[in-house]
């Protein structure tokens, strides 16, 4: 949010990200100068809380890009169930935690670098502008470190700089004169705190020039040889000064500068520069751009990362490695009279044009390549245009004009090299430090407080083993003096069974559901990790329901769906099912969870996509399931809300054009396999139930309440449903492939789109009626009535007597051991119930009783035969 370097690069980023179809959505830690700037571009900006973070639905993002450390807040919250599978991309140009991690190792900070480790783990890719910050956050690489290198931060650099310094009054302030030609040698940069073999090698090509132009009997004009190398401490200076003695130099037509000086000066007061490294970069070196942006003209190896980006003669000059006379005449070329030529002037102004926006289209179009590898877009998402479409790209130096000429706004500092610095004064990294620095001491001194065992604890201590003692020798005498009578193991059995049945554990009583009480509805929301928590509500008409085990919220009574459907334990199947699973849970013998004549789902999706229901709509709902009667399906979030389709004028929107987008255009193939398997139907039957196009709404995200006879039946209806597709899915001659969708995103949540939809169909053709409450003032309205379904629904298919004969053939073959396939989903989505099993657990009751009965009587006749004997007071 501030208007410097970082802004330019992301703004330009997201501006032709944009040509290409992305869709953003920006929030900011905390508000900025370039606030304005991001409206325009991108609409409406989020300016979030410390507290905030965790109430947002990170999901319905197709991806997440950060762009500081400062966001670490936000990655947090993503590294939770069900966030932590969003493709996130972290941009770092900070080296404020860099600078730190080696006092963490120093002394020791093994949890505060596990967690940094931790949180760089969570993220798909981290991007750094340059090649020196990945070497140093070397300690916390996961293996998914990139550079993109190209950022405009060193032609803000030189354009900010030019604006404060003049080129000669720097040389008379260094001790140049006018007419002097000042030759800057420079190098890799990656060499700071040594003079390198590459000076070495860059010394030995230069020689040649040192001896011609900077003897004492040289008639070329008067030159000056600057090296920028090293420290400028270390005694660099003397170093090259006796070099020059011994070439028999001038006096002083050597000097030496280093990089803990003002670098941007040195180039300045440059009339050439030489890149003599021999060293083949990564990227375009950055000293380069600087000097050609501040219209230097430069001499430099011939690299090819530097051949790719600029052209010989046109903006440098080129000469080959290791290559001295080939040196010596592309400098030659820059020479005329002792003085700068006319060719080295052009070549510096077409430089310094082509600087500016050289590494524009690069970088830009590296970011949307990330991008591309890394999303992986949902069957209704419009595709963005390819990489190719970027034919042209500049930097929006139009929008900091004003910053850079005025040298105003929120400039970023910068390091000798352009790398950004952090210049606020409490980052998140000083933060961290301080809270796992005080958590340190405190656990110190709590330590220290419990090893310190003061005289008073030991009597406390005696007295309280004193007591103990006391109240065991009378407990032992008053046994002792007891009439005590043995229990059967009959006995103990059922009164331990008895006491199982209070257990919280056991049947998930506690003041929630004391609450519940007397309530007719309760609606569970089904939620999959600690990340949807801040999304769940309280009170008595919601219960959670975990897809998970490790979910489940601390000190609440929200049901475990893994505890009550084994099939649930399975990663594979709990992803494909998502919500219904845990209907099918909830529906698994359902009078030892739910006693209340309705029920109801939603999905923890609801809140954060804003169509939960309001306090007013809660209350509307409570009213009106009192005073219903008949079958009614009531929903508040409708398909549309979901799904943020958009209507052309010419394309209707229809109930299974919706779910086709949604499912990868197989949604209508993949149901009438699954129908027509279903209920054996042959091929020329039709097995798409139709649906009607009356403008209607439907529901979506699970969002519905209906009676539990009803919710039963639905259940019925499901589990048989899901078995068919899921043979479908099976029989596939691809593995681990999904029939409702070809994206890499949707095969590991294969079925869960269709499911969503399923409860639409159900309901429409079993004749329930269906009422759309809306989640903010409560109105109700009657969808697709039922006068008007007549003719259209399909009932001898959902009639519930040819269901519940289904699902009991079903159950046989189950409890036979008749499985149609290896992998037969059904058995384990439910209860599995039909006439033979009642009637054989009936015969195992009655011979229970009977079993019960005659072991009374034989307990009866020991007492009567071996008689019974009280034992002897005192005795």
């Amino acid at each position: 949010m501030a208007k410097d370097s970082r802004s330019l690069l992301l703004i330009t980023v997201v501006k032709n990200l944009q040509k290409l179809g992305y869709v953003f959505k920006i929030y900011a830690v905390r508000s900025g100068n370039s606030h304005s700037l991001w409206e325009q571009i991108a609409g409406q900006i989020s300016i979030l809380g410390q507290e905030q973070y965790s109430l947002i639905d990170w999901s319905i993002f197709d991806g997440i890009i950060a762009d500081s450390l400062e966001a670490k807040e936000a990655i947090s919250s993503l590294m939770q169930e069900p966030f932590h599978s969003i493709p996130l991309v972290w941009i770092i140009q900070e080296d404020s935690l860099a600078n730190r991690l080696p006092v963490y190792v120093e002394r020791g900070f093994q949890n505060l670098l596990s967690y940094w480790k931790s949180v760089f783990s969570r993220v798909n890719v981290i991007v750094f502008p340059d090649y020196t910050l990945p070497m140093l956050y070397s300690v916390l690489d996961a293996g998914n470190f990139f550079v993109i290198p190209g950022s405009p931060a060193d032609v803000w650099a030189v354009e900010a700089y030019s604006k404060s310094h003049e080129k000669y009054q720097l040389r008379k302030e260094n001790g140049f004169l006018k007419d002097e030609i000042v030759v800057v040698v420079v190098g890799s940069s990656f060499f700071y705190n040594e003079l390198s073999w590459d000076y070495a090698v860059a010394m030995h090509d230069v020689g040649p020039l040192l001896i011609k132009y900077a003897r004492r009997n040289s008639v070329e004009g008067s030159f000056k040889f600057v090296f920028l190398c090293g420290n400028s401490t270390d005694g660099y200076n003397d170093a090259l000064q006796e070099v020059a003695s011994r070439l028999g130099l001038l006096e002083h037509s050597v000097r030496h500068y280093g990089f803990n000086g003002d670098v941007n000066g040195v180039l300045l007061m440059a009339d050439i520069v030489l890149y003599g490294s021999s060293q083949v970069e990564q990227g375009f070196p950055s000293l380069i751009v600087r000097a050609m942006t501040f219209g230097i003209p430069v001499i430099t190896p011939d690299f090819p990362i530097i051949k790719e980006y600029v052209a010989e003669g046109a903006q440098v000059i080129f000469f080959q490695k290791d290559n001295p006379e080939g040196l010596s005449r592309a400098f030659s070329l820059f020479i005329s009279n002792g003085k700068l030529s006319k060719f080295a002037r052009t070549v510096a102004s077409a430089g310094r044009l082509h600087a500016k926006n050289m590494l524009a289209l690069d970088c830009v179009t590296r970011y949307a390549r990330i991008l591309e590898n890394v999303l992986n877009f949902p069957s209704d998402a419009l595709l963005p245009g390819p990489i190719s479409q970027l034919q042209q790209v500049s930097w929006e130096w139009n929008l900091f004009r004003k910053e850079i000429d005025l040298g105003t706004g929120d400039i970023l500092n910068m390091d000798e090299w352009g790398t950004s610095t952090s210049s606020r004064n409490s980052s998140v990294v000083d933060l961290l430090e301080e809270e796992f620095t005080k958590n340190i001491t405190e656990n110190e001194n709590r330590s220290a407080d419990q090893d310190t065992i003061s005289e008073l604890d030991w009597d406390v201590l005696h007295d309280i083993e004193s007591s103990e003692e006391y109240e065991r020798l009378e407990m032992e005498q008053l046994e002792e003096r007891m009439d005590g009578t043995f229990a059967s193991w009959d006995d103990i059995y059922r009164n331990a069974r008895k006491s199982e049945r209070f257990k919280f554990e056991a049947n998930e009583r506690d003041e929630g559901e004391l609450e519940r009480t007397g309530q007719p509805v309760c609606i569970y929301e089904i939620y999959s990790g600690s990340g949807a928590w801040p999304f769940l509500h309280h009170g008595s008409l919601y219960r959670g329901l975990a897809l998970s085990s490790a979910a489940r919220r601390l000190r609440s009574d929200d049901v475990d769906a893994v505890s009550r459907l084994h099939l649930l334990n399975y990663t594979h199947y709990r992803d494909i099912l998502c919500e219904i699973g845990g209907m099918f849970s909830i529906a698994n013998k359902v009078d030892n969870i739910h006693k209340r004549p309705w029920i109801g789902f939603q999905s923890w999706r609801a809140a954060g996509r804003k169509v939960s229901l309001s306090i007013s709509a809660e209350k509307v709902l409570e009213e009106t399931v009192q005073e219903t009667e008949g079958d009614v399906m009531y929903f508040w979030a409708h398909l549309d809300m979901d799904g943020g389709f958009t209507r052309n004028n010419n394309d209707v929107l229809t109930f299974w054009s919706m779910c086709d987008i949604l499912n990868g255009g197989h949604c209508r193939t993949a149901f009438v396999d699954a129908f027509r398997q279903m209920y054996g139907l042959p091929s020329h039957v039709e097995a798409l139930p139709p649906m009607p196009e009356d403008g209607g709404c439907w529901s979506a995200l699970h969002g519905w309440v209906m009676q539990t006879p009803s919710f039963l039946e639905f259940i019925m209806f499901s589990r048989m449903f899901v078995d068919s597709l899921d043979a479908l899915n099976a029989n596939s001659s691809k593995v681990n492939s999904c029939l409702l969708s070809s994206s890499e995103l949707e095969k590991k949540h294969c079925y869960c789109r269709v499911l969503e939809l399923l409860v639409n169909v159900w309901a429409y053709h079993s004749g329930r009626k269906m009422v759309y409450l809306d989640p903010l003032s409560g109105s109700l309205q009657e969808q697709h009535p039922i006068e008007r379904r007549r003719g259209f629904m399909w009932m001898k298919y959902f009639n519930f007597t040819l269901l519940k004969s289904m699902d009991e053939d079903l159950a046989e073959a189950a409890d036979d051991g008749d499985y149609p396939r290896e992998k037969w989903l059904w058995p384990w989505t439910g209860e599995v119930h039909w006439k033979g099993i009642y009637e054989r657990e009936r015969e195992e009751r009655y011979r229970q009783k009977m079993d019960k009965k005659r072991k009374m009587k034989e307990k009866m006749f020991d007492r009567l035969t071996k008689g019974y004997r009280q034992k002897t007071l005192g005795g």
